[in-house]
C-alpha cells in the first residue's frame, strides 16, 4: 500500500522529469480556459513532466474524493498507463480527500496550495525568504497532522522525545508547532531591522514606489531596465520571490526607492499570505503602486482584477496606483504612450522593458507623480 511520506513538499528529487497526471475539473468557472493553462505553467516550473490533464465537469466536489468514482477510476487508469508518481490538482483538497484519494491512486496526490508552495521553496533565495517560505509550509502542513494524518496516531518509541502515552502524531503536532514559533521569533526579528530601514527612508522624505503585478508580468526586467540593476529575471512564474530594493535618481536633487516585489496569481494560499507578511510591507506602506500588466495578454483585465483583490487582502488597496502596459513589443501597432484622465492626470503608461521603448515615458510620468524630492543618502536592501 503507498506510504504517505513525511514532508510537505510537492516533488522529491525522483519527481522531477517523471511523469505526472494533471486534474482540473470544471465548476462553472468562467476562467477555467486561463486558470488551467496557468495551472500548465505552474506544473512546467518544477521540471515535471505532464504526461496528460484530466478534465471533468460538476456542480460541485465530492466531499470524500473531490471527483466523482468514475473521474477517481479515470485519473488511476492514467496513473497506472503512464507511471505515473503524482497527481496534481488544480484545487484546493482537504486533508481527508487527499488522504481517500492516495489511497485509490497508490501514489502522491497534491493540491493547488501544495504545489504552490513547492515553487516557493524552490525560488527563495535570502534568508528571510527561506524562513516564509518554511513558515508558510508548515502552516499548510500543520493542517494536515490536526485532520489528514490518522496513521500516525499510534505509540511508537522515542527516547526523550515525547511525554507518557503521548502518540506520534501529538509528539509530531508539538514539535511542529515548536518550529513554528521558532521561525515567526526569527522573522519578527528580520521584520524589525525592515521597520529601521523604512523608519530611515521616510525621515529623509524618500518615497518609495513598489511594483506590483500577476506573476510572469516583466516587473523584474522592467525594474532592472529602469534601475540598471541585475535582478533574476525570467519568463516563468514566480521568477521573484525575495523583494529588492534600489534608488531611482529622476535628476540631481531627486530620488525615489523602487521596490520590485513577488507576483501575484489567482487565489493566492492564505499561509503564502500571512507568512510574507513582512516583505508585502513594502507594498502596504509604498507612495505610489506601478501595476505592470502583460499589453498583450487576452484575459488582462482579470489579471488586473485578481491583483486588485489580493492588494485588498494585504491591505494596500488605498495606495495610489499607476497602470504600466508592460511588452507592447509583442503587439503590433501600439507605439510607447501615456493616457490622462480627464484632470490631466497620467493614468496610463505604454512600455516595453526588453527594447526600452517607453522608458522616458515613465521616467516623465514619476516627475510628475515626484516633482521635487530632496533625499539624502541611503543604503537599500
Amino acid at each position: 500500500m503507498f506510504d504517505r511520506p513525511d514532508s510537505n513538499a510537492a516533488f522529491d528529487g525522483s519527481s522531477e522529469k517523471e511523469a505526472v497526471v494533471l486534474v482540473h475539473l470544471n465548476f462553472n468557472d468562467p476562467d477555467f480556459a486561463e486558470a488551467e493553462q496557468e495551472f500548465i505553467e505552474l506544473v512546467n516550473s518544477t521540471g515535471a513532466k505532464i504526461s496528460t490533464i484530466v478534465h471533468g465537469k460538476r456542480h460541485r466536489p465530492d466531499s470524500k474524493f473531490f471527483a466523482g468514482t468514475g473521474k477517481v477510476e479515470e485519473i488511476r487508469q492514467h496513473v497506472l498507463a503512464n507511471h505515473a508518481v503524482l497527481v496534481l490538482f488544480n484545487h484546493e483538497l482537504s486533508p481527508s480527500q487527499e488522504r481517500n484519494l492516495e489511497k485509490q491512486l497508490e501514489c502522491r496526490v497534491v493540491g493547488r496550495t501544495g504545489l504552490i508552495l513547492d515553487i516557493f521553496a524552490r525560488r527563495a533565495r535570502s534568508h528571510e525568504g527561506k524562513l516564509q517560505v518554511e513558515l508558510a509550509q508548515l502552516r499548510h502542513l500543520s493542517t494536515r497532522l490536526v485532520r489528514g494524518w490518522t496513521h500516525l496516531e499510534r505509540q511508537k518509541g522515542g527516547i526523550g522525545l515525547r511525554g507518557p502515552g503521548e502518540t506520534q502524531l501529538e509528539t509530531d503536532r508539538r514539535l511542529l508547532g515548536q518550529r513554528i514559533k521558532s521561525l515567526r521569533k526569527r522573522l519578527d526579528k528580520v521584520r524589525s531591522q525592515r521597520d529601521q530601514g523604512r523608519r530611515s527612508r521616510q525621515r529623509a522624505g524618500v518615497p518609495v514606489i513598489s511594483l506590483v503585478g500577476y506573476t510572469n508580468m516583466g516587473k523584474s526586467t522592467l525594474f532592472n531596465r529602469v534601475t540598471s540593476a541585475d535582478v533574476y529575471a525570467d519568463d516563468r512564474l514566480f521568477a521573484t520571490l525575495d523583494p529588492t530594493l534600489r534608488r531611482l535618481k529622476l535628476a540631481d536633487t531627486q530620488a525615489l526607492i523602487l521596490a520590485d516585489t513577488v507576483g501575484f496569481i489567482r487565489k493566492l494560499p492564505h499561509d503564502l499570505v500571512e507568512s510574507f507578511s513582512s516583505t508585502l510591507d513594502e507594498t502596504r506602506d509604498a507612495a505610489l503602486l506601478l501595476h505592470i500588466v502583460d499589453a498583450g495578454a487576452s484575459d488582462r483585465d482579470e489579471l488586473i482584477s485578481h491583483v486588485d483583490d489580493v492588494l485588498h487582502q494585504i491591505g494596500a488597496d488605498e495606495v495610489p496606483q499607476l497602470i504600466v502596459y508592460n511588452k507592447i513589443d509583442k503587439l503590433d501597432n501600439h507605439s510607447a504612450r501615456i493616457e490622462r484622465d480627464q484632470n490631466g492626470l497620467i493614468t496610463r503608461v505604454w512600455v516595453s522593458a526588453v527594447t526600452g521603448e517607453g522608458m522616458d515615458l515613465l521616467r516623465q510620468t514619476l516627475h510628475e507623480y515626484f516633482p521635487e524630492i530632496q533625499y539624502e543618502d541611503l543604503e537599500t536592501n
